[in-house]
């Protein structure tokens, strides 16, 4: 059985309205039309919806409950109209973006804060996740927009890269760490270290573990592994451990408890910025809070 949901929808008017005629005035139809459409929804369910008192037509149990179905299809368009016609004029839009952890936290909530306050009407939406999950929530379409390193774009992609920041890595450790006050740090110093490393599949394990490398720390004795970007800075506040994160981003998780050693590489270099799909159409909210994430980005 197929139904007709605009027949459901005027089912719902015709409830509200309290009559055939007042429905079909304010559904722009003829009231003939309009009992013919009844009739024809009474034929695919093969049950009636309305029992007669005179020359009324009642609604009965069945033609109630689904006139509750009707209205639900009716909001719904309308506010599809709604949606669509704000979109049209660039009033609203919408935004979904994704991010890594360590990007979906603080460094973040300036910018959605304030987007928020300006846009009060614009639905937001923040996922967050490691690289390949990012990557497939942009290609299915459950995001717009990640915000995290340009290592995620690969050459021949279908994304495309707009810079934010010139982000680089660090070693990370605890105020009055062992190693705080060196100025120079030996790639040997830190093979006798004992590491924070991060989850297998983050960009940052594999631009971490690639850097060292090239550094020549050949082994990371690594004492705690974890995924959970909060246990790793509070872990890193309160132990000996090191790890490793991106300056700017982690930059407003410092707190006089925490800072980077100063030991540096190029292969630490990591560019934040904006990514989407190259076919992505264009959405006004999303330049609009970019236009106020890259004010937040000057600052750093």
């Amino acid at each position: 059985m197929k139904l007709d949901t605009k027949h459901l929808a005027q089912l719902s008017m015709i409830v509200e309205a309290g009559s055939f005629q007042k429905a079909a005035d304010r559904l722009g139809l003829t009231q003939p039309a309009l009992s013919r459409n009844m009739q024809t929804l009474e034929s695919r369910l093969g049950a009636d919806l309305f029992r007669r008192d005179g020359r009324r037509s009642i609604p009965n149990k069945l033609g109630l409950r689904l006139a509750r179905n009707g209205l639900a299809i009716r909001q719904a368009e309308e506010q599809a109209l709604i949606a669509i016609d704000k979109s049209v004029q660039g009033t609203v839009g919408e935004l979904r973006i994704g991010a890594p952890p360590i990007v979906a936290g603080r460094f973040l909530t300036e910018p959605l804060s304030t987007f928020m306050q300006t846009h009060p009407a614009c639905p937001v939406e923040l996922r967050t996740g490691l690289v390949h999950e990012l990557r497939a929530m942009l290609s299915r379409g459950q995001i717009d927009l990640v915000l995290g390193p340009k290592s995620l774009v690969d050459p021949n992609s279908e994304l495309e890269f707009q810079p934010l920041i010139k982000d680089r890595v660090g070693i990370l450790c605890r105020v009055n760490h062992p190693l705080s006050k060196r100025k120079k740090i030996l790639s040997a110093e830190l093979e006798t270290q004992t590491w924070l490393s991060h989850s297998p599949g983050s960009l940052l394990r594999q631009q971490t573990e690639a850097a060292l490398i090239a550094c020549g720390v050949s082994t990371m004795h690594v004492g705690l592994e974890t995924d959970s970007i909060r246990t790793a800075l509070e872990m890193v506040s309160s132990t000996d451990l090191i790890t490793t994160m991106p300056r700017a981003t982690t930059k407003p998780y410092l707190e006089r408890k925490l800072q980077f050693l100063a030991f540096d590489h190029p292969q630490f270099e990591r560019p934040l910025g904006a990514i989407k799909r190259k076919d992505s159409r264009p959405n006004k909210a999303e330049d609009e809070f970019l236009a106020i994430l890259k004010s937040q980005c000057k600052k750093l």
